[in-house]
């Protein structure tokens, strides 16, 4: 009888194998470490803490930047430039205009962002919400490439690090009323040494959660803070608080300045508005050095007796414009109005035909 072979049916099972049936590159069976490994602290340098950085497509290093302006900067400007955030754009002449944020509601940020304001303040002093409901606003903001401003309740360390790390392009802080609290709110924005902000970097989103490495070394660069003067006491000190290193931005509060005065819901009076030339002089006096970083911009609220080209022709360089509760207050209020109005009109109408009618019947009947 012939000999016969004897053949082994059993497949493979090693991982050569079934790697060897994957497409190439494949991690999948054996990860690298080097993806899970948390990238070591790299110090603070002269070269890191420059005030340009390579003009590279990198994910953004304010998540309420303006996207679309990064990327398109990105293949129009030379290297080594800014990206454009509102800091560059106010250091470039420009006027800004934009919307106060009450109602914490994501669609309406989104529908504000779309419809071209430079940027929306998402108030937490006055709207009703905190950090989480600010953070989808956030996100539809960054949807749409519009810059978030956080305006926090009180001037304070825990408020100010809160916001910070939700990563906006600007911070407003309400009622200063002198260069020593200025100059808290400012360190309250700065890592030590240069302030007292916690530091949790490696995993916030002001940082992309910790995937922008170079976010220690521009986030004072690129993050515009905003000292909001509103009494008598702070437009008395507003030349001082102007000239606080740090302070990008003066915003007037003309509404608790009359206040503070004696005329509450009465910004137009005649000495209030006196008051308010003479702070925004002040302010404007801070610049008048020239040379980028030397004063504050004036920022300021339209109002009925003031609006946007006065403030503009007065030297503010952000100018807002509105409030969305005010916006849909008053389209609710016209809406219903209208619709009122043509139920009268119709029944005027009716009223007119009926009587037409009438006549029309009685002189028929004779």
């Amino acid at each position: 009888m012939a000999s016969t072979a004897t053949i082994s049916l059993t497949p493979p099972t090693t991982t050569a194998f079934l790697s060897s049936l994957l497409p190439k590159p494949h991690s999948i069976l054996t990860p690298s470490y080097s993806l899970f490994k948390p990238k070591p602290f790299k110090p603070l340098t002269a070269a890191t803490t420059t005030t340009t950085r390579p003009n590279t497509l990198r994910i953004p290093k304010s998540y309420a930047g303006d996207v679309a302006s990064a990327l398109s900067a990105s293949a129009a400007t030379t290297a080594g430039s800014s990206p454009r955030n509102l800091r560059s754009r106010l250091q470039n002449g420009e006027t800004l205009y934009g919307l106060f944020h009450l109602t914490f509601s994501p669609t309406l940020a989104e529908i504000a962002g779309l419809a071209g304001y430079d940027f929306v303040v998402i108030d937490m002093e006055h709207g009703h919400g905190g950090i989480s409901d600010a953070l989808p606003c956030l996100h539809a903001l960054a949807a749409t490439g519009t810059a978030a401003i956080l305006r926090v309740p009180e001037s304070s360390a825990t408020w100010a690090k809160k916001a910070l790390d939700l990563g906006p392009q600007g911070i407003m802080f309400p009622m200063i009323e002198s260069a020593e609290s200025a100059i808290d709110a400012v360190s309250f924005c700065r890592f030590p040494p240069a302030g007292i902000r916690g530091s949790a970097h490696t995993v916030v989103r002001a940082s992309g959660y910790g995937i922008d490495e170079g976010y220690l070394g521009s986030y004072q660069e690129e993050l515009l803070i905003m000292c909001q003067v509103e009494s008598v006491e702070g437009v008395k000190n507003i030349g001082q608080i102007s000239a606080v290193d740090g302070v990008d931005c003066i915003q007037m509060g003309p509404l608790d300045l009359s206040a503070s005065m004696g005329y509450l819901w009465d910004p137009g009076n005649k000495k209030v508005r006196q008051l308010m030339r003479e702070a925004e002089e002040k302010v404007l006096e801070s610049r008048s050095g020239g040379g980028v970083g030397v004063g504050a911009y004036l920022s300021g609220f339209a109002m009925p007796h003031d609006g946007p080209r006065d403030l503009k022709s007065r030297g503010y360089h952000m100018v807002s414009g509105a409030v969305d509760v005010g916006l849909f207050r008053s389209a609710a209020v016209e809406d219903v109005k209208k619709f009122r109005m043509s139920l009268i009109e119709e029944e005027s109408d009716y009223s007119e035909k009926e009587e037409d009618k009438d006549g029309d019947e009685k002189y028929w009947s004779e």
